[in-house]
């Protein structure tokens, strides 16, 4: 196998097989849906924020955030993607530029470091607990959606060189990852107590598509050896994996979890009397 340092699997598959036309176009437009899906929802959650009562917009400021960070560092990826990988008509398949840049996926780790931390908040300016300290839950979403995030990043780098290091890295950020869903759990069960039921429900939705939604990242992240290095996913199939897998994950934990919960708030503020400016 050629050495590329402690590149992604993703270059050492450009370098060596190579890409046919389908799967490298399924990237390149799996990616640029990505950002598009960001930026139309920017605008969604431009125009919620006065649908809620004021006691509840800071969640959708929040989804504004998200957007537009998710937005910018896709598109960057969506470039990253196709600078790095060209066409060499001899062969008919995509491979590493000479000189191109190394494609990396710490775009997205860049990314869910400012995003992640902003939908963990966000449910917290619109449920109300019961009988935790907005302050504690707040610091330790804060440090395990960091500390995830960032052991996470360091891990992807040694997925080809050291697998050693890459499980120790992930196992790390895994442990955070359950602190996490730990916290979420219990902060949904507080904010359902005393609400209408029909908030109840939806705030259970939230709960089912956190799970599953943030269940795709690990996959992703173990996508080139999960039947084996260099044998299962170790090709392009485990490229365009990858990219879908990381793709739905962020819309679904991203924008559908941002609409679930504004829909929450806008129960919450009519069932405590506001009249929304918009309908």
């Amino acid at each position: 196998m050629d050495n590329l340092g402690n590149s992604t699997f993703e270059n050492y598959i450009g370098l060596e097989q190579g890409f046919s036309e389908m799967a490298y176009q399924m990237v390149a437009h799996v990616l640029t849906l990505s950002y598009a899906v960001m930026l139309a929802a920017l605008f969604y959650f431009v125009l919620a924020i006065k649908g809620v009562a004021p006691k509840y917009r800071m969640s959708s400021i929040l989804s504004v955030v998200v957007m537009v960070s998710a937005f910018l560092l896709l598109y960057v990826q969506a470039n990253n993607w196709t600078s790095s990988f060209k066409f060499d008509i001899e062969r008919g398949r995509y491979y590493l530029g000479n000189g191109s840049d190394l494609f990396n996926n710490g775009y997205r780790y860049l990314n869910w470091l400012i995003d992640v931390p902003m939908l963990l908040f966000q449910i917290l300016f619109v449920i109300t607990l019961k009988r935790s300290s907005f302050s504690s839950i707040r610091n330790q979403f804060w440090f395990s959606g960091a500390g995830m995030i960032i052991t996470g990043y360091i891990g992807q780098f040694y997925e080809v060189t050291n697998l050693v290091a890459f499980a120790v890295w992930g196992a790390i950020s895994t442990l955070f990852f359950i602190h996490i869903l730990y916290l979420m759990k219990k902060v949904i069960n507080e904010g359902k107590e005393g609400i209408p039921l029909k908030a109840q429900q939806t705030l259970n939705s939230i709960w089912v598509l956190f799970l599953v939604s943030w269940m795709l990242y690990p996959g992703a992240y173990l996508m080139p050896h999960l039947l084996g290095i260099e044998g299962g996913f170790f090709n392009e199939s485990g490229v365009v994996g990858r990219q879908i897998t990381y793709t739905v994950a962020d819309i679904c934990s991203k924008v559908i979890y941002g609409i679930l919960l504004t829909n929450v708030a806008v129960i919450l503020s009519k069932h405590e009397g506001y009249k929304p400016e918009v309908e």
